[in-house]
């Protein structure tokens, strides 16, 4: 049932669309150009690209909306929050999430296209397509994966309700140790079941799916997040910080889960 982001989901769907047509022919390519960023983190020429298609992108068809990526920033620097300051309506970009597997040839990386409505996520996409994956939601329109060319099924959460029966997927262990976190984070992963590393936004896609239970990282930029907030909670999943603060625009560290398994994560990570 159409509702009024529909014609935004649609929109982030050729969005991702142009973004894989870029980044998959620059996947494993002998030529690939990449440097690194002041936090010394690693950007390639495929990152650029993208970005730079997407934003000429929503320039022509979204003109009003503010825009926020990972390479080039905020176009709207009044802006406070996840919303814009003319219209609340902010599109958010993460290029290439993963660009350390991309550039070392490992293809769990994905283009990441978020709407924020005001302080609300209300359209994200995934697209990983070295994967052959992609992942969607929009507000009052479910949550959705696909796999090659097949028809996208909706996206439900796990029903797991004790973490002695639930798989956990993280990020990198050593951000828990800059966080002052890794007692507390240890102890999660210790009362769970099984632990996998899988890592950046397939964390929560897998959470979106259920076949993940729980997942959690420390330490997120705004690009990371947005567009696994609508996937995630489109499944019937729950995604907060890791102190319990609700998902928008101020997110910077991510707790998803099932709903079932989430009262009991913030405990342990908060002790």
């Amino acid at each position: 049932m159409p509702t009024q982001y529909t014609a935004d989901l649609a929109l982030a769907l050729r969005l991702a669309d142009a973004a894989d047509a870029i980044s998959l022919p620059r996947f494993r390519a002998e030529d690939l150009q990449v440097t690194a960023k002041p936090d010394l983190t690693p950007v390639s020429d495929a990152d650029l690209a993208v970005e730079r298609s997407l934003r000429s992108m929503l320039a022509g068809e979204r003109p009003a909306d503010a825009i926020v990526g990972e390479e080039f920033g905020d176009s709207d620097q009044t802006s406070t929050s996840a919303g814009s300051a003319s219209g609340g309506r902010r599109w958010v970009l993460d290029p290439i999430d993963g660009t350390k597997n991309f550039v070392r040839g490992v293809p769990v990386w994905a283009t990441l296209i978020a709407l924020f409505d005001g302080d609300d996520a209300v359209v994200g996409v995934v697209s990983a397509p070295a994967l052959n994956r992609r992942w969607s939601a929009a507000r009052g329109l479910g949550a959705f994966s696909r796999f090659a060319a097949e028809e996208p099924r909706p996206c439900r959460v796990s029903a797991v309700a004790q973490l002695s029966d639930a798989s956990l997927s993280y990020s990198e262990l050593s951000e828990w140790q800059a966080a002052g976190l890794a007692a507390q984070f240890a102890e999660l992963s210790q009362r769970c079941w099984r632990t996998r590393g899988y890592g950046d936004f397939y964390s929560y896609m897998l959470v979106a799916e259920g076949a993940v239970d729980i997942a959690a990282e420390p330490e997120l930029s705004l690009w990371d997040v947005a567009a696994l907030i609508p996937i995630v909670t489109e499944a019937g999943g729950t995604m907060t910080a890791i102190d319990g603060q609700p998902s928008g625009g101020s997110l910077r560290s991510a707790l998803a889960s099932n709903g079932l398994l989430h009262g009991e994560g913030l405990a342990l990570l908060n002790r």
